[in-house]
C-alpha cells in the first residue's frame, strides 16, 4: 500500500480519520508507523495529500490528514473487454487500475461463456475492492469506471458514442502489423484512447468487421497469442509509455 484511500465520509471537519480495518493493521503492523509518522492519503475520486499519525491503540489508527487543492488527473486511457473467465478476472480488476484506466467496458462476445456474467466478480461489491487495492498501489484516487454489456452489437452501435465520445479507438490483433508507437505518434495532448481487447481465443470475423466499421484500428505486439490477463497487463504499459510527452 503506497496511499491510504479513505472516502470522504471518513474525514471529520477537523480532517481527522480514524481507521480500524485492513488499513489500520498495514500502517501498523506492515508499515510500522508511530505516533508522529508521516503517510501519503488520498480522497477517493478527490485530491491526495499527506497525514500524521495522531493516536495509535486497540487496533485503531487516526490520522490528521492534509490535502493538494486539486486531485490527480483521471488516466486517458479506457478499455474495452471481452469478459474472461471468472478467475481471470478476478486477477485483473486490481492490475487494471494500478497500470491506469479512466472506465472499463466489459462486453460479449461469441467465445465468451454466457455464465461468466452471473460471477459476483461483475457486481460493483465485488469488485470496487480490488480496483481500491490496485489505485493504493499506484498512488491514484480515481476509481474506473465500470460497465457491462452483453451485446456487443448494440454495444458497439448505440452504447459507445456516449461512453467514449471521442479519441483513438484501437484493437489489438496478432495479425496486424501496425506497432502502438505508429497509432499514438501523432495524437494530440489530453486525446483519450480506448484499447479492445478479444476474448483468449479471439475475436471472430464478424466482431472484428464491427470494430473496424466503428473506427478501431487493428494493433499488435508481435505474431504471438497472449492471454488475457498478459495481453491487457502488456498493452496499457505500452500504451501508456506511448502518450509520455
Amino acid at each position: 500500500m503506497n496511499i491510504v484511500l479513505l472516502a470522504a465520509s471518513e474525514i471529520r471537519g477537523d480532517g481527522h480519520a480514524d481507521l480500524a480495518d485492513a488499513r489500520a493493521k498495514h500502517l501498523i503492523q506492515v508499515l510500522k508507523v508511530g505516533v508522529g509518522s508521516d503517510v501519503r492519503v488520498g480522497v477517493i475520486e478527490g485530491p491526495t495529500g499527506t497525514a500524521t499519525v495522531a493516536a495509535i491503540g486497540d487496533g485503531r489508527v487516526t490520522l490528521e490528514c492534509r490535502f493538494e487543492k486539486a486531485p490527480p488527473a483521471r488516466p486517458r486511457v479506457d478499455i474495452l473487454l471481452a469478459v474472461p473467465r471468472p478467475k481471470v478476472m478476478r486477477r485483473l480488476w486490481a492490475p487494471l487500475a494500478e497500470l491506469g484506466v479512466g472506465q472499463i467496458i466489459l462486453t460479449n462476445a461469441d467465445k465468451v461463456e454466457r455464465d461468466y456474467f452471473d460471477t459476483h466478480l461483475l457486481r460493483e461489491d465485488g469488485y470496487r475492492p480490488l480496483l481500491i487495492t490496485g489505485l493504493q498501489q499506484a498512488r491514484d484516487t480515481h476509481v474506473p469506471r465500470v460497465s457491462v454489456h452483453k451485446r456487443f452489437k448494440v454495444l458497439l452501435e448505440d452504447e459507445l458514442p456516449v461512453l467514449f465520445q471521442e479519441g483513438r479507438r484501437l484493437m489489438a490483433h496478432p495479425d496486424s502489423t501496425a506497432t502502438i508507437a505508429g497509432a499514438l505518434r501523432k495524437i494530440r495532448p489530453q486525446e483519450r484512447v480506448l484499447i479492445a481487447v478479444g476474448p483468449e481465443g479471439g475475436w471472430n470475423g464478424f466482431e472484428l468487421a464491427l470494430l473496424d466499421a466503428h473506427g478501431f484500428a487493428p494493433i499488435s505486439m508481435g505474431p504471438r497469442t497472449l492471454a488475457t490477463t498478459t495481453a491487457c497487463i502488456a498493452l496499457l504499459a505500452l500504451v501508456h509509455a506511448s502518450l509520455v510527452r
